[in-house]
């Protein structure tokens, strides 16, 4: 198995198990936007909003500028290829147990035990 650095992983992780966060990513992923832009679609205070982009920060997954008093965001996709590496193989896994369960149950088709 590749090696990964766990505190960054698990930062990664922490930062996706939330729906606000995810959505944030994903309205990044269109383009770099305010944080008055990425606030608008919750119904939450802009320090709620503010709170969720530190998890976001910490977990390297945006970078926040600062342009004077406007704060611009911008997605960093680096460590959600690590994450998804590290799920493939466990997919990899998976998918090698279902393969030989159906291997099982089509040999085993004809027995009635």
């Amino acid at each position: 198995m590749v090696k990964y650095n766990n505190s960054e992983l698990d930062k990664v992780f922490h930062a996706l198990s939330d729906t606000t966060r995810r959505a944030i990513l994903a309205r990044l992923a269109n383009g770099d936007a305010l944080v008055t832009e990425l606030a608008e679609p919750f119904d939450m205070s802009l320090p709620a909003v503010s709170k969720h982009l530190t998890v976001l920060e910490r977990a390297n997954l945006i970078q926040r500028h600062k342009d004077g008093r406007i704060r611009r965001c911008q997605l960093n996709a680096g460590p959600l290829e690590t994450a998804a590496e590290w799920i493939k193989f466990y997919r990899q896994f998976w998918e090698a147990q279902l393969d030989s369960l159906a291997k099982y149950l089509q040999d085993n088709k004809g027995d009635k035990s």
